[in-house]
C-alpha cells in the first residue's frame, strides 16, 4: 500500500474544565439521542434543559471539590501524546487526535484536523473498553454522520475498534494497579481485601434491548480475577445513576453499606469501566464513597489508581491500533512521517 497517511482518533465524552462549563456540558450530555432515548428532537432537548436546570448547581458543587473542573481533557491529551510516542518508537509514525462527544475538542474539530492533514487511513479508538451504545455507540454514530458529510469522505479509510474489554495488556495494566494498591493495606494479603469493581451504570432497559455492556464488564472482571489468582472476595457494582428509571444494580453505595454490616474492614474499590480520572473517581469514589465507607465502619477503604498514562495501558492502546493497521495491510515501513504539528495533543 503506497504512502498511507495514518491517523488515530481517540474518543471520550469529555468534561467541564471550569465552573462556567458545567451547565453547557450537562446539556450536551443529556441531549445526546443515544443517552436520552427520546425520538422527538425538540422534546429530548426540552428534557435535557430540564435535567440540566435541576442538576447543574449540585454538579458545580461536586466539581468545586475537585478543583473546579474535570481533568479528563488534560489526561486524554496526555494519553494521545503517549500513544503517539509509543507507536513512533515501534515504527509507526502516526498522528493521534482527540474528539470529545460532549465537550472540547469536539469530534467535529478532530475531523477537521484529520481532513487538514490529509489522513488516508484512520483508526477510530473510543476510550471505552466495554461497548455501550451510550458511549462507544454514541461517539461512532456521531462521527460517521459527520464523516459522510466530509468532502474527503471517500479518501479516508476508517477502521473501528468497538470493544476491547479483554485486551491482554489492558487486563495486565489493571491487575498491576490492583496489586500495587494491595500493598497499601495494613494486611496486604489479597484474601484479606474485599474488591468492589465499580462500573458506570446505564439504564437496565438498554441491556434488555441488546446492549452488551454488562456482559463485557462481567467478562473483564472474570479475566481480572483470574489474573489476580482468584484470591479476593469481590462484587461488581454500579455508580453514577441519573433519573428515576431502573438502572443496573447493585449500586456501589449499597455494596459499601453491606460490607460495613458484615464487618469488612479492608475494601479496595476498582473503577472498572473508567480509563481516566474524572468526576466519577475524584468525587464519587474518593469523597462520597470514602465518607460512606467510614460511616459504616469500613476502616481501610482505598481506590485503585486510574489507568491514565500507565505505560502498560498505553501499550495496550498501541496493540489495538497495530491490530487494525495489520487488517489494513499497513506495516511500519509503509507509514509516512507527518511534518505538521498535532493540534490536539
Amino acid at each position: 500500500m503506497a504512502n498511507p497517511r495514518i491517523g488515530v482518533l481517540l474518543f471520550n465524552l469529555g468534561g467541564p474544565e471550569k465552573p462556567e462549563d458545567v451547565k453547557p456540558f450537562l446539556y450536551n450530555l443529556f441531549s445526546d439521542p443515544d443517552i436520552i432515548r427520546i425520538r422527538n428532537n425538540a422534546f429530548r432537548k426540552a428534557v435535557a434543559w430540564l435535567i440540566t436546570a435541576l442538576r447543574h448547581k449540585r454538579s458545580s458543587g461536586y466539581y468545586a471539590l475537585i478543583g473546579g473542573g474535570s481533568p479528563l481533557r488534560k489526561i486524554t491529551d496526555q494519553q494521545a501524546a503517549a500513544l503517539e510516542r509509543q507507536l513512533a518508537d515501534e515504527g509507526f509514525p502516526v498522528k493521534v487526535y482527540v474528539g470529545m462527544r460532549c465537550w472540547n475538542p469536539t469530534i467535529d474539530e478532530a475531523l477537521t484536523a484529520v481532513e487538514r492533514d490529509e489522513i488516508t487511513h484512520l483508526v477510530v479508538l473510543p476510550l471505552f473498553p466495554q461497548f455501550s451504545v451510550t458511549t462507544t455507540g454514541s461517539c461512532i454514530n456521531y462521527f460517521n454522520a459527520r464523516l459522510r458529510q466530509s468532502p474527503r469522505a471517500s479518501a479516508i479509510q476508517a477502521s473501528y475498534v468497538t470493544r476491547w474489554f479483554d485486551e491482554p495488556l489492558y487486563i495486565e495494566a489493571l491487575a498491576g494497579l490492583i496489586r500495587a494498591e494491595f500493598r497499601n493495606f495494613p494486611d496486604p494479603d489479597p484474601r484479606a481485601i474485599y474488591i468492589v469493581y465499580s462500573a458506570h451504570s446505564i439504564p437496565k432497559r438498554y441491556i434488555d434491548e441488546g446492549d452488551p455492556y454488562l456482559e463485557h464488564i462481567q467478562h473483564t472482571v472474570a479475566l481480572l480475577n483470574e489474573k489476580l489468582g482468584n484470591k479476593s472476595q469481590w462484587t461488581l457494582s454500579f455508580q453514577s445513576k441519573v433519573g428515576p428509571v431502573k438502572w443496573l444494580e447493585p449500586s456501589t453505595e449499597q455494596i459499601i453499606r453491606t460490607l460495613g454490616r458484615r464487618g469488612t474492614r479492608q475494601a479496595l474499590l476498582v473503577p472498572i469501566s473508567f480509563v481516566s480520572d474524572h468526576i466519577e473517581t475524584l468525587y464519587e469514589i474518593d469523597i462520597q464513597y470514602r465518607k460512606e465507607a467510614e460511616s459504616v465502619g469500613v476502616s481501610h477503604f482505598r481506590r485503585c489508581a486510574a489507568l491514565n498514562v500507565n505505560p502498560t495501558f498505553i501499550a495496550a492502546l498501541a496493540a489495538l491500533v497495530k491490530e487494525q493497521l495489520a487488517s489494513l495491510q499497513i506495516s511500519s515501513a509503509a507509514a509516512v512521517q507527518h511534518e505538521q504539528p498535532n493540534l490536539f495533543r
